[in-house]
């Protein structure tokens, strides 16, 4: 009997398990489009199921070869849309697309049956709600609004922008362009007043913490929401005061001064979900764990905390002001003060290179805009 070459034996042996690999690595992709209707448990099995889909993405989640273009799918669904007009959804495919693990939606704000988010009740302050319940019913039962208004809420796509306080946004003549999006976020107590030419003059809500709070009354805007983004125990007790008009008891534990009062109605004031951060910290940008409690840098910066925020709850997101050029020592840390690059020092809680690393990978695959180019 005549034998095979050996050539001939290898091919019959190749040409079966390519096909294989191939079908393989085609339902490993398949299943990964197909995880926003699945569990987190679902997600996390299917991202390992073998090594070939497994390298598609980083250890985040996130897939490794980034670009821009948008995937066929959603080319057929944002293809006849007009120049401008907002997008449904283009925020959450985007992300999607590039993050399977991506779980949508999540509210923007703590409201009355908060209990029921099992994620952030695992976690004390920053990252959840634990210990705290019984301080925050009492604060939301006051406050009694839990959404960005009826004018907002009732949205079918809004267009959302985070500013953030980089010197990078002077003289680039933005407040134009920042005024028109639906909802504008600002962050601790950055000036709107004097600098309108360059951040613009609208502010739906300011996130901020004690120690970032406007401390003058009247630099307050007049009609944007107060939103409350806790980071320890103390800062709950800080709110309530607040809240209820009292007077301040007390200032030990805070790193730096706090504002004494508020001067916004309790209607107009938020407790941001703790969810964000905790997404932020372990899953989008891999910060160290240290079971769940405060640690050395592992504290997302609040930018990268609202960026998170709006990619759940907003249809289009972008950024401006946002980027640290180190390489510019002269250059102005801030937009509204002289201090310069060379004044940032080694921070105990953020960890800025990986931050950096994240929000790079939102820029260039298209998931948020960037209109100062500064990421």
């Amino acid at each position: 009997m005549r034998t095979m070459k050996p050539t001939r034996s290898l091919m019959l042996v190749l040409c079966p398990t390519l096909v294989l690999g191939f079908l393989y690595y085609s339902s490993g992709r398949l299943h990964l489009r197909t995880l926003g209707q699945k569990s987190q448990g679902d997600v996390d099995s299917l991202l390992f199921v073998g090594r070939v889909v497994a390298s598609v993405y980083d250890k985040q989640g996130f897939l490794i070869k980034l670009d821009g273009k948008l995937p066929l799918e959603l080319q057929y669904k944002y293809g006849n849309l007009s120049k401008g007009e907002c997008k449904p959804g283009y925020s959450e495919a985007k992300m999607t697309s590039i993050y399977p693990k991506f779980v949508k939606p999540v509210p923007m704000f703590l409201e009355p049956n908060f209990k029921r988010l099992a994620k952030i009740s695992s976690y004390p302050p920053p990252f959840g709600i634990k210990t705290q319940e019984k301080i925050i019913d009492v604060i939301l039962a006051e406050t009694k609004n839990y959404g960005l208004g009826p004018e907002l809420d009732s949205l079918s796509c809004k267009r959302c922008i985070i500013i953030g306080n980089g010197g990078i946004l002077s003289n680039k003549s933005l407040g134009s362009k920042i005024d028109e999006y639906d909802v504008v976020i600002r962050l601790n107590e950055a000036p709107v007043s004097g600098f309108e030419k360059d951040v613009g003059s609208k502010t739906t809500m300011r996130i901020t913490y004690p120690e970032g709070a406007i401390q003058k009354p009247e630099r307050y805007e007049k009609t944007s929401l107060f939103v409350f983004s806790a980071f320890k125990p103390l800062d709950f007790r800080w709110l309530r005061q607040m809240v209820f008009k009292e007077k301040l008891r007390g200032t030990e534990g805070f790193w730096k001064s706090v504002a004494r009062s508020v001067p916004r109605e309790p209607e107009d004031m938020r407790i941001l979900n703790p969810y964000f951060i905790e997404e932020a910290a372990f899953r989008f940008i891999g910060l160290p764990y240290n079971n769940g409690l405060m640690g050395r840098g592992n504290i997302p910066t609040l930018g990268t905390v609202a960026i998170t925020m709006a990619l759940h709850n907003c249809d289009e997101v972008a950024v401006a002001g946002f980027g640290y050029d180190m390489s510019s020592p002269r250059a102005p840390l801030h937009y509204y003060e002289k201090l310069r690059m060379s004044a940032i020092k080694e921070s105990w809680t953020h960890n800025i290179l990986k931050e950096k690393d994240f929000l790079r990978k939102l820029v260039t695959a298209g998931v948020i805009q960037d209109l100062t180019n500064g990421i």
